[in-house]
């Protein structure tokens, strides 16, 4: 399979004049995706506590699935037999699939590595879920995502360099087994560039996955305790390398400033769980920082979580009733404010996207990321 699938294209509209910026569509099999835009995770089917008809209101465009997790429950057959996974979560938009490799480093106590793939021990109940590439493109065909990633080895920051060549080695390897496997052409493969933030590693694991010509290429192992300096300083070395005709993707990341950051280097689209599982833990993104609901001082705020937001939540409920719902521990709290805080991304991408085509990334980093603490 070469640089293309069946039903994909993608289109650049503006690049930035004065940065790697650029936003385009891309155009898939369960509709179109403006770029740059923020997936938000549905990990296991569901972006927790919304509607489909929420996230749609949200602006969202495209979901992430994992498939590690999918395939312990349900069961990959389990969602084929009912119709795929768009039928089964009521998603009609694009969906994209992690592969599982991210678990290789956040459930690294319960795995089992080696050259021909990784075994899981369970954490529903122990038994062993052998993950192969060839089994990982399998399940995430069953799946019938519109994007699929590649089985890739995400090592951590602090490896010794014989571990990350050991780690691009491995995910090269598996690249290759992975579009060998593949028999759908109406899924995007996309092979993930792995290396740390060593530059070199990440030079050798994109020459290894570019002769592979997949339809789009991801970067990983970022985000993964590493300094926001050291993601960008990887970032720039890194974009680069990679084709200019095909979507960048850069994997778990992050916070505002993060993808401002990553979207002035290149990068096309996103994903991270810091919406929802802030909003579940009573922060929430605004115009003006971080609010913590829980503080005292929000106790009477009759005001709006956001006054710049005219999201249902915002223009209906008071920063005290918000506050009220998560002392109560009622679980409405949690929906409002991660809704919420999917609406803070999107209308955050949305905006960068009007000033990249209208060259104004300067203002807009001044307007949008002045206020906005580095720890959000």
């Amino acid at each position: 399979m070469t640089g293309s699938s069946d039903g994909f294209a993608f289109e650049i509209q503006k690049a930035s004049e004065s940065s790697s910026a650029r936003c385009g569509v891309w155009h898939t099999p369960h509709g179109t995706v403006e770029t740059p835009a923020f997936m938000p995770v549905g990990t296991r089917g569901t972006v927790r506590g919304l509607w489909p008809e929420q996230l749609v209101e949200t602006g969202a465009e495209m979901v992430l699935a994992n498939t590690y997790h999918l395939a312990l429950r349900p069961g990959a057959e389990v969602v084929e037999e009912l119709g795929g996974l768009h039928r089964f979560m009521q998603w009609d938009g694009p969906i994209l699939t992690d592969s599982g490799g991210f678990q290789v480093f956040s459930l690294a106590e319960m795995a089992r590595l080696t050259d021909d793939g990784v075994s899981f021990k369970s954490h529903i109940d122990g038994s062993w879920l052998e993950l192969t590439p060839e089994r990982a493109v399998s399940i995430q065909e069953q799946l019938g995502a519109d994007c699929i990633m590649c089985l890739d080895e995400c090592p951590s920051h602090e490896v010794p360099i014989e571990k990350l060549r050991q780690a691009v080695d491995r995910t090269t390897d598996w690249a290759r087994r992975c579009r060998d496997a593949q028999k759908r052409t109406d899924q995007a493969l996309m092979g993930i560039i792995q290396g740390g933030t060593d530059p070199a590693e990440r030079e050798r694991s994109a020459e290894g996955l570019l002769k592979l010509e997949f339809p789009g290429y991801a970067i990983g192992g970022l985000s993964v305790g590493e300094s926001p300096e050291s993601m960008y300083k990887t970032l720039d070395v890194t974009t680069p390398m990679l084709p200019t005709d095909r979507p960048r993707y850069l994997m778990g990341v992050g916070t505002p400033r993060d993808l401002f950051e990553a979207v002035v280097r290149g990068i096309d689209l996103f994903d991270c769980v810091m919406p929802t599982r802030n909003g579940r833990s009573a922060s929430a993104f605004t115009v003006e920082g971080e609010v913590r609901l829980k503080n005292r001082k929000y106790r009477t705020d009759e005001r709006p979580l956001d006054p710049g937001c005219e999201c249902r939540v915002c223009t209906r409920f008071s920063r005290g009733y918000l506050r009220h719902l998560f002392l109560s521990r009622e679980m409405l709290g949690p929906i409002l404010v991660s809704y919420h805080n999917l609406v803070f991304y999107q209308n955050f991408l949305r905006s960068l996207r009007d000033a990249i085509r209208s060259d104004r990334l300067d203002e807009f980093r001044s307007l949008h990321l002045a206020e906005v603490p580095a720890s959000l």
